[in-house]
């Protein structure tokens, strides 16, 4: 799912090629993508790009007279921009935003449609779609800390609930607790003073790097791969590959439809971590250090 460096990326991309622009047409390939009536979807044609914003995970294109397109793209949507008046693809398609110099296509692969759609007028109806996170970039470490400590539960959870913090999700969320030495399973209510200013220097320098780094990477070009899994990302996707950092194994635990990742021995002191599952299937035979994990597989050979 793209997350706060992609969505800004999108933006870095969009701004100087529809701002300012006029919405000649608009088409619908997919109505399961569109998730309101009023008001229409084809009050858009004819009104011009006056702004683009994030909110949360979320792409916002501002037309003029406070018209909102409020785009939640989801694990698998993604933004294409295509010569003026390209067709939209079969399988994957969902809609195209028409300017006369090019078409703004959203695809979503796979067979299942999440992405969505909101129209809204005015910025109150606006206000309603966003989860009400802390722009980690712009609070201060108290407001930070407070935040943090205002329920016990697992760093992972907590950096990824939207109504806590705007646009961390799974992956950034594994680059951020390896940067800050911290396990994804350690508690809230565990944290000191000085883990809390770590962890919070830890997303502050992760997110502007990657945002600084995939706008510079992408230059005037739009973005075609936004993706998860980033070449240059420490923990995330890299399950089994060496750590960039200490050259140990990175771990990974599945969960729901999450994952984390990370390293034992940056992060957990050496330590495997087990899902509840996993634990239970394996009882005695799950590793529970990176030692009794290599054993078992030398054993194995």
């Amino acid at each position: 799912m793209p997350e706060l460096p992609d969505i800004l990326l999108y933006i870095h991309a969009l701004e100087p090629r529809i701002v300012g622009r006029q919405v000649v047409r608009v088409r619908l390939a997919s109505p399961f993508l569109l998730r309101s009536v009023d008001p229409p979807l084809v009050a858009v044609e004819g009104r011009t790009v006056v702004g683009l914003r994030r909110l949360g995970k979320r792409l916002i294109i501002e037309a003029d007279h406070e018209l909102f397109l409020v785009f939640h793209l989801m694990i698998a949507g993604r933004f294409r921009w295509k010569p003026p008046g390209t067709p939209i693809p079969g399988k994957v398609g969902l809609l195209a935003l028409d300017f006369e110099h090019g078409a703004l296509i959203l695809t979503e692969a796979g067979s299942k449609r999440q992405a969505s759609l909101y129209v809204v007028q005015g910025t109150e109806a606006l206000a309603a779609h966003d989860p009400g996170g802390l722009e980690v970039l712009e609070i201060d470490l108290s407001t930070f800390g407070r935040a943090i400590r205002r329920d016990n539960h697992t760093l992972k959870r907590t950096l990824t609930d939207p109504h806590l913090f705007s646009g961390i999700g799974n992956a950034y969320s594994d680059e951020i607790l390896h940067a800050a030495r911290m396990s994804p399973f350690k508690q809230t209510a565990s944290l000191t003073d000085e883990e809390i200013r770590r962890l919070y220097e830890a997303i502050r320098v992760t997110l502007s790097q990657w945002t600084a780094r995939l706008q510079r990477d992408a230059g005037s070009d739009f973005p075609e791969k936004v993706t998860a899994f980033r070449v240059g990302m420490a923990v995330h996707g890299r399950y089994g590959q060496p750590c960039p950092d200490c050259g140990a194994p990175i771990q990974r635990i599945v969960y729901a439809a999450n994952e984390a990742n990370y390293c034992a021995n940056c992060q957990t002191g050496g330590k495997l971590l087990a899902d509840r599952s996993l634990s239970r299937l394996l009882k005695e035979d799950w590793p529970r250090t990176l030692e009794e994990l290599e054993k078992k597989r030398t054993t194995r050979r």
